[in-house]
């Protein structure tokens, strides 16, 4: 049996991975921090920024064949272990939060849908109820995973092409409510105030739409299971095509149809509303049956994602070598039960904290800025040392320009706060080298996990006064 995948199942882990929840939240996340000039600027960066990212991973494909370790491989190959594995263990962390964010924006929609205001539920999927249900979702996809990452990428292509169609009906039905004096009725969002000015909100948009693009490197991250090597910077370049295209006109309508000001206030998965605003009651039950169908789909991609990267890492000997073993059907257990233990244990403490899908949205893409940062580094580099002052230099130089904007626009406020995330990963790492008989950190690298430690110090003291916090 042929267990490698080609460019339409690579294509859709890379579209599965991108269009999951966060899509159907657009239109209020955008209009909640920004005027429809902001948006249509942080869109053509982000747009810029991530065709730059999808060339980076094409490039690396064809320069670095031989690293099949995805995103973290090259940041191994390019700045060593300790920084190969940071790039892992965020990228890990985003992604197993990113499954959290999942699980509790499918019970808040059917929250949306059957809770009253007598009698809650499923809340904002943050009730036991909803932990309960999410708790059973989760251990079902766990042992269909069990059962080959093949077996998953088919019913992945399956979701992926039946979630296009609901946001393919939105897409229409906008553009037929769509009215250019709505749209452009408070263009520069001076409702924001003096405080708030054009760039302000620019910035305010990034890690939105970073957030709706993790997972640009699914194709990347299963690269070792790609039937043709350069299947994968093609399913890259497709699956960011198609995203890009869905999100801007998701965004851009929905401010034509329904007034930002108003959009701002929308009870999320907010395109349900916008649709219910144009077709009636059949509106949200179109698009909330998009989102179940699309943020399971997406689900099972990012479980897929998640338990390579401790897989692959344990391959590279920057994990544990317990965690670099398969099961007869090719499937990573420890990896992957590592993985659900810890949503799991996110699960319940969503509950008692009273958590949301946009505080997840924020956490898990701030842990992603790095990983993605260090790819085009490394591509930086490469042009550098081999004096390439072609196509190879403006990738990389664009890339990590984007990378740097990212990181400043995220606010120090969000570093701050994933180096308190970064710590716990070093046990791992430990425990490799000492596997291995090797001193664990050597020259920068003591320096670096010093650094890290100050910081994740500095931010809890932080944290305890009160002056650091995950807000929106």
């Amino acid at each position: 049996m042929d267990n490698k995948l080609g460019l339409s199942s690579l294509t859709a882990i890379v579209i599965g991975s991108m269009i999951g929840a966060g899509v159907f939240s657009l239109p209020q996340n955008m209009a909640a921090v920004a005027s429809p000039a902001a948006v249509m600027i942080g869109w053509t960066i982000t747009g810029v920024g991530m065709i730059f990212l999808a060339l980076s991973f094409q490039k690396l494909a064809f320069h670095r064949p031989h690293v099949d370790s995805g995103v973290f491989g090259y940041a191994k190959e390019g700045f060593g272990d300790f920084v190969g594995f940071c790039s892992a263990w965020g990228y890990w962390l985003s992604a197993m939060l990113a499954n959290v964010s999942y699980l509790v924006i499918v019970f808040s929609t059917l929250g949306m849908l059957f809770d009253t205001p007598e009698t809650i539920i499923f809340g904002q999927g943050n009730t036991w109820v909803s932990v309960l249900g999410a708790s059973c979702l989760l251990w079902m996809v766990h042992a269909l995973v069990l059962r080959g990452v093949q077996t998953a990428a088919l019913i992945n292509m399956v979701t992926t092409y039946a979630k296009l169609v609901p946001l393919v009906i939105f897409v229409l039905c906008a553009l037929f409510a769509f009215s250019w004096d709505t749209f452009t009725l408070d263009f520069t969002g001076l409702h924001f105030g003096e405080q708030h000015d054009l760039l302000s909100q620019v910035k305010s948009t990034m890690l939105v739409t970073v957030w709706v693009f993790i997972g640009i490197e699914g194709a990347v991250v299963v690269s070792g299971r790609a039937r043709n090597r350069k299947d994968i910077g093609r399913a890259t370049i497709l699956g960011l095509l198609t995203a890009l295209s869905i999100y801007v006109f998701v965004t851009l309508l929905s401010m034509g149809v329904i007034k930002p000001t108003e959009l701002a206030h929308y009870q999320n998965p907010s395109m349900a509303k916008v649709l219910t605003h144009i077709l009636g009651p059949w509106g949200q039950y179109i698009i909330s049956i998009g989102l179940l169908i699309s943020v399971c789909g997406a689900f099972l991609s990012w479980t897929v994602l998640a338990s390579e990267a401790p897989y692959l890492c344990a391959k590279e000997k920057m994990f544990p070598a317990r965690y670099g073993k398969l099961n007869n059907a090719g499937s990573p257990v420890k990896p992957l039960t590592l993985t659900n233990v810890c949503i799991q244990v996110s699960l319940i403490a969503v509950m008692f904290a009273g958590s949301t899908y946009d505080t997840l949205l924020i956490i898990a893409s701030e842990m992603i800025l790095v990983p993605y940062f260090l790819v085009g580094a490394f591509v930086l580099k490469i042009a550098i040392v081999e004096k390439n002052r072609g196509s190879l230099l403006a990738i990389g130089a664009g890339a990590t320009a984007y990378g740097i904007w990212l990181l400043y626009a995220s606010g120090l406020n969000y570093l701050l706060l994933s180096a308190i995330l970064y710590v716990p990963g070093l046990y791992f790492y430990i425990q490799a080298k000492r596997e291995q008989g090797i001193n664990p950190f050597e020259g920068k690298e003591k320096l670096g996990a010093c650094a890290l430690s100050v910081v994740a110090l500095l931010a809890v003291g932080l944290m305890s006064q009160g002056m650091l916090s995950v807000s929106l």
